[in-house]
């Protein structure tokens, strides 16, 4: 996999995708008393029927104290690698191998539904904040988390850590990652932030720029047959800094934009009716500002998240979908728009997948324990923005967009 101006070539050939997002696959994938293979495979076959030809998975987790991240993790305190989650991963990514699949793998997460970067800092400093904490108000979890970037003892582990996963070998399939061709991408990220607040943000940067670039540095020379990515959110991220993201881009391969209408305040979930229109013009806009970004950096862009809730913002299968299919179109209808024009967008990731799984619980809240994994992580209410396999509307939506928009060699 290779990138080509603002396009991506695979086999020889132009490569354009349509994926989903479905962290919990490694979970499934384990030969653990928390791993379901049985479900893992009717999953990919689903999702390969749709024409789904891309996956974004979590590839590590750091186990620690967070009230809402998920067990086990990838890696604990200790330094110690989970091998059975890594085993995991290596079915999963056999699996996607033999569908002629790919997949984007991202390290470590800005939030803390998998740990992530606030369980690094806690693993060497001590002191930790939980997210939506009271104590600790918005945003003092992403500005605090932010201190991962110019702390060495926390950036080395986590760099060993992408050392392990990189140079690994598949125990399923005996292929070396660095030699898979179902991997697209490795991901440092899932959403990382240079903090929230203007103050912090002006002083972490430096320390972020060169943490992207070390960590892109460090990928590359030992895997020089995948692209890096960085999973960026795009300029919801850099309070509209459009020089931020361009930076940030500097030593990755493709940019990213992830879209989430309802997080921030674009719509209202108990009024979608009336708040759809406003919504719908800064979705437009969003989209058109990291068209223009990629399109002066000359490189791909990934819409790679997107979520909307069902009608009434309920989290039963039950309750309609009609303007997540709204949503969707209007996400597709741009990304077939680039195509038409030789514009920079070469794939789609909608968030999530939940496929066969149902919530556990009657007030849709996870617990540790459950085994129901679903697009719609631990800390989410189950069903807030996972897409099940009875959604036959949703389905429909998406079967169409691939059959359009995308091209696999």
């Amino acid at each position: 996999m290779r990138r080509s101006g603002i396009g991506f070539r695979r086999g020889g050939g132009p490569y354009r995708f349509t994926g989903a997002n479905a962290w919990y696959l490694p979970y499934l994938g384990s030969d653990a008393v928390f791993g379901n293979r049985g479900r893992l495979i009717r999953e990919l076959d689903r999702l390969q029927k749709l024409g789904v030809h891309n996956v974004r998975i979590l590839a590590g987790a750091e186990e620690g104290p967070l009230k809402a991240s998920i067990k086990p993790g990838f890696v604990n305190r200790d330094g110690k690698v989970n091998e059975q989650l890594l085993v995991g991963l290596d079915f999963t990514m056999a699996e996607l191998a033999k569908r002629d699949m790919t997949a984007v793998l991202y390290f470590t997460n800005n939030w803390e539904w998998s740990g992530g970067m606030m369980t690094r800092l806690w693993y060497e400093t001590g002191r930790y904040i939980d997210m939506n904490d009271p104590a600790h108000a918005w945003p003092a979890f992403p500005d605090a988390g932010s201190a991962f970037y110019a702390n060495p003892q926390a950036t080395a582990c986590f760099f060993s850590y992408v050392r392990t996963l990189v140079t690994r070998t598949n125990t399923i399939t005996g292929t070396r990652y660095v030699d898979d061709p179902s991997l697209m991408a490795w991901q440092l990220c899932n959403e990382p932030r240079p903090g929230v607040s203007p103050d912090v943000m002006e002083k972490v940067l430096p320390s972020y720029y060169k943490w992207i670039d070390d960590s892109a540095a460090l990928i590359r020379s030992l895997d020089p047959n995948h692209l890096v990515s960085l999973g960026m959110e795009g300029t919801i991220a850099t309070n509209g800094r459009t020089d931020i993201v361009e930076r940030a881009h500097q030593n990755i391969d493709y940019m990213t934009a992830h879209i989430w209408p309802l997080n921030w305040e674009w719509v209202d979930g108990k009024n979608l009716a009336g708040t759809w229109d406003s919504g719908k013009s800064k979705v437009e806009a969003y989209i058109n500002t990291h068209v223009e970004l990629a399109n002066k950096v000359g490189k791909p862009l990934v819409i790679e998240e997107f979520g909307f809730p069902r009608d009434g913002e309920l989290y039963d299968p039950s309750a309609p979908t009609t303007f997540r299919e709204r949503f969707y179109e209007l996400i597709y209808r741009a990304a077939e728009a680039s195509l038409t024009s030789d514009g920079p967008i070469q794939g789609t990731n909608f968030w999530a997948w939940n496929g066969e799984a149902r919530a556990e619980h009657p007030d849709h809240r996870f617990r540790d324990g459950d085994l129901s994994y679903m697009g719609d992580p631990p800390h989410e209410p189950q069903g807030w923005y996972g897409n099940f396999d009875t959604d036959a509307e949703m389905i429909d939506a998406i079967r169409r967009h691939a059959t359009h928009f995308t091209t696999s060699a």
